[in-house]
């Protein structure tokens, strides 16, 4: 993706229609809806026009549906498109996804301002907005769990986020909206048109406004059967097309057959109970699938075990921002973690120390909301950056939280291997058999390549957290300190500082000469507020292993193709940033759902990329 400059919002004019403010595009002299009727007009072209009001009620249990966009602009289509849902969604466990591309979002006071001419649509437009990224490129997810209902919404332009998105699930329905083909000609051109047909299947609908000929031309190129009903009011007609199959297709079939797998509750197993673990428990039972954890002594007894985990993410310059995994995932699981009571939101003030030019410039990059000049409460000769949006997360209140869930069981046991048997995989323990599951998840760092023949290597970080005593001079509690190291209050009289960092080596005593690193790290920033804390003798702490992939990325996702077994591991000192946005990528590849990164991402994730292009000779699981 040729991402050359930074997400600009959209600069609108207002026309007032009959008592109706209708937003106009100053970047394409366009309307965003009908000045007849917007609301009724979506119902009309996109709604209708997709057979949505019967195709959306007869989904089957655990069934999911994903609608794509062209055009996202004020939302009104996808808003349409949640209210009917709420209208005919069969009370079962089935999902409706949306997909929507936007190269010039509105800010949020004129997406409020544009929203405030539907009153029907007021309650569901007040969640949208309360979820509304900011305008940094890339796929943004909204989730709303408890409509069964979310929304992938890309910010960037058509041209290059289309032929990024990885196919793990056909778009069945498409709105082709966007301003007029004669106003913005770049959304209709064939190479957005050839992606949209890629990321379809047989069966998959389209409709538009537009009747255009480019557009035409477009889908019959690829073999879409196209209609030209009557448009909406003055408008004559409009576009209205279906992918049928050939007559006798052998991939239509095949395809009917995968279609028709999966629509039941799913028993998922995952080994390990840190926080890839937790988050993809989590993720597998808001989607309804029962799941149990094993863990050999207890949740969290490895790297994510910490008192306290820092939202710290290193943001890339802006330019990258669309397939950079830190600044993803930092965003991800801001809304993820916000759903807990074990996250405290804060900022963090980043101490410019290496690339410092680099870190300040961050500043001139970002939206405002975001990134900005900061004034530390601790005095320091450094400049430094306050990231205003991040946070901090209680791992053992997160995990007692996620372990309330009906859906999920904890169960401690050692699971010593892993066999497929009869599209199932069934979890052995000295031998014996102790549970089968439709999917395992091994999520166990560097102990998940005990139950695989061939695993990607991970190697061994000791880091040290330390906490002591600071009563008599608190830091505020909505405010963290990062510097190499970093600090912040862990409660009202303790401050966390941390962490050590030391490859390749697998001790885990709380060592005397790791506090005074810690120290160090702080006194070399802040000497005044360091020199105040009591002795490092009187320090207490912990240590554990993280485990780090060689190329610094996790690993995601299944060591075979069509196999049933996948693994999660190699977050490094990421952990908590990382694993909310990687178990939605593990979910897409696992259940056949839309993935909320760019492909090339997707393949840097991908745990096979350290094998060789050949065959296995042998099975990757440990045989009976």
């Amino acid at each position: 993706m040729n991402v050359s400059n930074r997400i600009q919002t959209a600069e609108l004019d207002w026309e007032l229609i009959d008592g109706i403010e209708v937003p106009i595009s100053k970047q394409f002299g366009d309307v965003y809806f009908s000045k007849d009727n917007g609301l009724l007009e979506t119902r009309h072209v996109f709604l209708n026009g997709n057979d949505l009001s019967e195709r959306l009620a007869n989904l089957k249990d655990f069934e999911y549906f994903s609608v794509g966009e062209t055009g996202f602009g004020t939302g009104l289509n996808i808003l349409a498109l949640w209210q009917l849902w709420q209208q005919v969604r069969p009370d079962n466990q089935s999902h409706l996804h949306a997909i929507s591309v936007e190269k010039f979002p509105l800010s949020k006071a004129d997406l409020i301002r544009a929203l405030n001419v539907w009153d029907e649509l007021k309650p569901l437009a007040e969640q949208l907005i309360e979820q509304y990224p900011l305008p940094i490129a890339g796929c943004h997810r909204l989730t709303f769990p408890n409509e069964r209902f979310s929304i992938d919404l890309w910010l960037g332009d058509a041209q290059d986020i289309f032929p990024s998105i990885a196919k793990t699930k056909a778009v069945k329905a498409w709105f082709l909206d966007g301003f007029a083909p004669s106003c913005n000609p770049e959304l209709w051109e064939q190479n957005v048109l050839n992606h949209i047909v890629r990321l379809s299947e047989y069966g998959s609908t389209f409709s538009s406004f537009s009747v255009a000929g480019v557009l035409k031309r477009g889908l019959k190129a690829h073999g879409i059967s196209i209609s030209r009903p009557r448009g909406f009011r003055h408008k004559r007609e409009m576009l209205k097309a279906i992918w049928n199959p050939p007559q006798s297709d052998d991939e239509s079939s095949q395809l009917d057959q995968v279609q028709s797998l999966g629509k039941e509750q799913q028993h998922i197993a995952i080994i390990g109970a840190g926080v890839a673990g937790l988050t993809t428990a989590w993720a597998f039972a808001a989607r309804g699938h029962q799941v149990t954890l094993y863990e050999q002594t207890e949740a969290l007894s490895g790297a994510s075990g910490n008192p306290l985990a820092l939202l710290n993410p290193k943001l890339c310059p802006i330019e990258q921002s669309h397939e950079h995994l830190m600044t993803l995932s930092w965003q991800h699981a801001l809304n993820f973690y916000k759903n807990f009571q074990a996250f405290r939101p804060l900022q963090i003030q980043q101490i410019a120390l290496k690339n410092a030019e680099e870190l300040l410039d961050l500043v001139n990059q970002y939206p405002k909301e975001v990134v900005t000049h900061s004034i530390n409460s601790l005095k320091t000769a450094y400049s430094s950056i306050s990231l205003t949006e991040a946070g901090s997360v209680s791992p053992h209140q997160l995990r007692d939280e996620i372990l309330q869930h009906p859906l999920i069981a904890l169960k401690i046991a050692h699971v010593t291997a892993l066999v497929p048997f009869e599209n199932k995989v069934q979890l052995q323990a000295s031998n014996e058999i102790i549970a089968e599951a439709d999917h395992v998840v091994v999520c166990c760092a560097r102990g998940s390549a005990a139950l695989f023949e061939s695993y990607p290597q991970l190697k061994p970080i000791r880091g040290q957290v330390s906490w002591v005593n600071n009563s008599f001079a608190p830091l505020p509690l909505n405010e963290a300190y990062s510097y190499g190291g970093y600090c912040m209050q862990l409660d009202a009289s303790q401050i966390i500082l941390g962490a050590s960092f030391y490859p390749n080596r697998e001790d885990q005593d709380v060592l005397a000469e790791d506090h005074v690193h810690n120290f160090e790290l702080i006194h070399s920033v802040f000497p005044a507020y360091a020199e105040k804390l009591p002795s490092t003798s009187t320090w207490q702490g912990r240590a554990s292993i993280r485990a780090q992939s060689l190329d610094y990325f996790p690993l995601v996702g299944k060591m075979l193709e069509n196999s049933r077994i996948a693994t999660f591991a190699g977050l490094g000192s990421k952990g908590f940033l990382f694993a909310p946005l990687c178990s939605e990528i593990l979910i897409a590849q696992i259940l056949g759902e839309a993935c909320p990164v760019p492909d090339s991402l997707l393949q840097k994730l991908n745990p096979q990329r350290f094998q060789k292009k050949v065959k296995p000779k042998k099975p990757y699981f440990k045989p009976q």
